[in-house]
């Protein structure tokens, strides 16, 4: 991750998009499976959406299909 941080960061701009999507796709991804997590152990969807500073019904929407083992 800090390699792409660092090209985002150059002189080139058709390299620091490209670097900064890499990095939105990393991220991204890490958020996916932390919410996953979050059901499997029970949490609701406000503690979720309070814990990424969005509204619940956008996480919701966003992350819907990931149950957890309660429902």
């Amino acid at each position: 991750m800090r390699t792409q941080v660092a090209g985002a960061d150059g002189d080139d701009p058709l390299a620091a998009l490209q670097a900064a999507a890499r990095l939105q796709r990393e991220v991204d991804q890490i958020e996916e499976v932390s919410v996953r997590r979050a059901r499997v152990r029970g949490l609701s969807w406000l503690q979720i959406a309070g814990a990424l500073g969005a509204p619940r019904r956008a996480v919701r929407r966003r992350y819907g299909g990931v149950r957890s083992s309660r429902t």
